[in-house]
């Protein structure tokens, strides 16, 4: 197998010595012969870095050096640019990500290099060296894990319902709101998701329940809805549909029938 060889850029005193070999006419084998390059760098080095007047090693150096600097991925937050102190400040808020990409947008509708997406602020704050900054910012987050996996590219299949049955199938009775007693569930989730409350809206006559929750989790959104939907004749509860919320996952079946 042929050893993989790393290619180094040319430096100013080749440059100068192409310029000169150029304008005496020497051929491209000929230079690459005196410089112990190969004949296809100095070929691209002509057709890269040629100007309308001819090659010179100046400018030449110059325009490489510009295309390498274009080349380079720029990180859009700056640890000592205004967008990341903004960042910063929203964090020990306890702001998540989300808001705050939202909010720049809002801040700064016509200048995109002030506007981040929430998966740049995770890999912005992921990416500090290991110390008592990256603690500090990990624990501004609500989800304060010491490592991130991006989930944006595939899909999040954590806790998912299993046998589901989407919201688009239901009954035209139903979707048309024409039979009454049919509800739809969900949460309000306050912060740290160390309280709850859960939502029951009757479809047709828009009747709001609110279920107070001991917590946000399936055991408390099952006791939440079940005490609720227990005081109602059946008549005026015929079926429920809880949102596809992943704490819904375990009251799917467990839901009790209306006296």
């Amino acid at each position: 197998m042929r050893e993989r060889t790393q290619y180094q850029q040319l430096q100013p005193e080749e440059r100068l010595i192409i310029a000169s070999l150029h304008l005496q006419g020497s051929g491209i084998r000929a230079m690459a012969r005196i410089l112990g390059r190969s004949p296809a760098t100095v070929s691209r080095e002509l057709t890269r870095n040629s100007s309308p007047a001819g090659y010179a090693s100046v400018p030449a150096e110059a325009l490489s050096a510009a295309r390498r600097s274009a080349g380079r991925r720029r990180t859009k937050l700056c640890l000592q640019g205004a967008c990341w102190r903004i960042v910063l400040t929203l964090l020990e808020w306890k702001w998540s990500p989300q808001q705050i990409s939202g909010t720049l947008k809002r801040m700064y509708p016509t200048d995109p290099t002030q506007q981040v997406s929430h998966e740049t602020i995770h890999t912005a704050i992921y990416a500090q060296p290991r110390g008592e900054l990256r603690r500090q910012l990990i624990a501004c987050l609500r989800h304060g894990h010491s490592t991130r996996m991006p989930r944006t590219r595939g899909t999040d299949r954590r806790g998912q319902i299993a046998d589901m049955v989407s919201i688009h199938v239901r009954p035209p009775e139903i979707e048309d709101r024409v039979l009454p007693g049919h509800w739809e569930g969900d949460f309000i989730k306050g912060a740290g998701n160390q309280s709850a409350v859960g939502v029951l809206v009757e479809r047709t006559s828009r009747l709001v329940l609110l279920a107070k929750m001991e917590g946000a989790t399936a055991a408390s959104a099952l006791a939440g809805f079940s005490a609720k939907l227990n005081r109602l004749s059946r008549h005026c509860a015929r079926a429920s549909l809880v949102t596809r919320a992943k704490k819904c996952r375990a009251i799917k079946s467990s839901l009790p029938q209306p006296a």
